[in-house]
């Protein structure tokens, strides 16, 4: 995915109805010995770490349970969408176990510092009205009959970022990302970086071009 030009945005959904990733097997966990555990943990954190780092937007669809590693997962994407019925939690806590994909560094990042503390501490879950409301995600939507209500909010999405112009978008979504983890001034020096690296593109003359001819742009990610 990282290096297909064709791709310009992907969407995580589960094929199992009523959940999108309930985390960890813990009856296969119970089996490992303690090197195995932190082995097992390392690569799932090494791939929320390169789902986070694909450069194209990612959004979670979020119609069942995204529980522990689940959520992780969400929250390794850009977007998520829920179904109002969805139930979310980082409950390690709940096993003896602490979040070790991602969740005590990106929730926090998402919904703040004390109402990540207070979510991982006391292991809740919640639904996907109260995550909209809290900011855990983006967009929440009844449940329909096919169980694929947030998924099809999802398509809905990337069908709204899918004609802008791709490297532009890219170079935002560095931008935010390498800014977010810095101070503001070394941040906008991040965004002229990347806004430099747009300006000599064929999408940016398009986009000229096609504002002052009264068009659509043809956008072709160079």
């Amino acid at each position: 995915l990282r290096f297909d030009e064709k791709v310009r945005v992907v969407v995580f959904k589960s094929a199992v109805k009523g959940v999108f990733c309930a985390g960890a097997d813990l009856k296969e966990r119970a089996k490992m010995d303690d090197a195995e555990v932190g082995h097992f943990v390392k690569r799932l954190r090494n791939l929320m770490d390169e789902i986070a780092a694909l450069p194209v937007p990612t959004i979670a669809a979020i119609d069942g349970y995204a529980l522990g590693g689940g959520l992780e997962l969400a929250l390794a994407c850009d977007l998520r969408v829920a179904a109002s019925s969805a139930k979310m939690g980082l409950i390690e806590t709940t096993r003896g176990l602490l979040p070790g994909a991602g969740g005590t560094q990106r929730l926090p990042r998402c919904v703040g510092i004390g109402l990540a503390k207070e979510l991982i501490f006391t292991g809740r879950q919640i639904d996907g009205q109260e995550a909209f409301s809290r900011g855990l995600v983006n967009h929440t939507v009844p449940q329909n009959s096919e169980g694929d209500a947030a998924y099809q909010r999802a398509l809905a999405l990337a069908k709204e970022i899918l004609p802008q112009a791709p490297f532009a978008v890219k170079m935002g979504k560095l931008a935010i990302n390498r800014g977010m983890e810095v101070d503001i001034a070394s941040g906008m020096a991040i965004e002229g970086m990347c806004y430099a690296q747009n300006i000599p593109t064929r999408d940016r003359q398009e986009g000229m071009a096609a504002f002052r001819e009264k068009r659509p742009p043809q956008f072709i990610g160079k």
